[in-house]
């Protein structure tokens, strides 16, 4: 089940306790203090994992702890520090403060850790506080207790370009004929309950990835629909094909509602999206009537506009050359694709 949402609770493992021993030598009547300090208690590290592609491990379980600190022993040994508790996340997550809605970090490439709630120090055993004055310290210390925290995870995805447009576009058909994803497809509104990903190949060793998101509707930036869910997951992507269906009553009426809703979900959250470079593909040309016109609509601001049928193949190969070159040319705003063969 995809999951891009989910609050968890984490908690740092507690520090080990100092401990109160004598060591008792020969030679040495009086002895002395020889109590060891407390390890330090575990924390809890989140892991970016290029293999996972959703929180959908958190669903069940909610609460982490780290590893608790050992006590200090006798003869000056310190307690064992404990564990640190790694939580494996996919590439994309944000961390949140649940209670402030600070951001604790975001892993944008694999490996990238961040600690969303420290362990607590070791507690100092009776031989740290002998001095001069005060030579049998019977003085230890309790270990301290770990950072306790809600940390919401939000997840966007990180792909390189997003597929936009109205239920029943053509969205997923396009992505399973591009790749080898396998999105549900049926002829029905709202088919693509969930976004999906997938890795167009070129030739000459290219890829890219590619986003589907569920269907965009009048209002989608103000919650309504299911598109405003995962409009956060093309807020990284370098580029957008927005896709008309060549069945449609207004392409020039669709398209002008798409271009509205994204702006208005720029404006209320992610700035930089309504920047982004877009092209306009008539989707389903397979239902075209041949010696018709070819469908039109003016886009001056859209790098091409490309007519193909994920059922046919017609005009693919020109799609994913121009999205190859237009990803050529843009910033690496993601730590995606943009792979070629040295």
């Amino acid at each position: 089940m995809f999951l891009d949402s989910v609050t968890i609770e984490v908690r740092g493992g507690r520090g080990g306790s100092g401990a109160e021993a004598f060591r008792r030598e020969k030679g040495v009547p009086r002895g002395g203090p020889s109590g060891g300090d407390g390890g330090r208690g575990g924390d809890v590290r989140l892991v970016a994992d290029p293999g996972l592609t959703t929180l959908s491990d958190f669903r069940y379980k909610r609460h982490y702890r780290a590893e608790r600190g050992m006590h200090g022993e006798g003869s000056n040994r310190t307690g064992r520090s404990g564990r640190d508790l790694e939580l494996r996340v996919p590439c994309g997550t944000i961390a949140f403060d649940d209670a402030s809605g600070v951001a604790v970090g975001e892993l944008l490439e694999a490996d990238a850790a961040v600690v969303v709630a420290l362990g607590g120090r070791g507690g100092r055993g009776n031989a740290s506080f002998t001095s001069a004055t005060r030579q049998a310290p019977r003085r230890w210390e309790a270990g301290g207790e770990g950072e306790e925290r809600k940390v919401r995870l939000e997840l966007k995805l990180l792909a390189d370009v997003g597929l936009v447009g109205e239920p029943n576009a053509g969205k997923s058909t396009l992505l399973a004929r591009i790749s080898h994803a396998r999105p549900k497809i049926a002829d029905y509104p709202f088919t693509t309950l969930t976004p999906n990903l997938g890795v167009a190949e070129l030739p000459g060793y290219r890829s890219f990835v590619v986003a589907d998101i569920p269907g965009i509707i009048e209002g989608a930036h103000e919650g309504k629909g299911l598109g405003h869910r995962f409009l956060r997951h093309i807020e990284r992507t370098r580029a957008l094909v927005i896709l008309l269906p060549v069945d449609g009553p207004d392409p020039a009426e669709t398209l002008a509602g798409l271009l509205d809703e994204l702006e208005r979900y720029a404006a209320l959250h992610a700035p930089g999206l309504a920047d982004l470079p877009y092209a306009v593909a008539f989707s389903k040309m397979d239902l075209h009537a041949p010696g018709n016109d070819p469908p039109a609509v003016a886009a001056p601001d859209a790098w091409d506009i490309y007519r193909i049928s994920a059922v046919t193949g017609e005009g693919l190969g020109g799609l994913l050359e121009g999205c190859w070159r237009q990803l050529a040319a843009s910033p690496a705003a993601t730590a995606a694709s943009d792979r070629e063969e040295p």
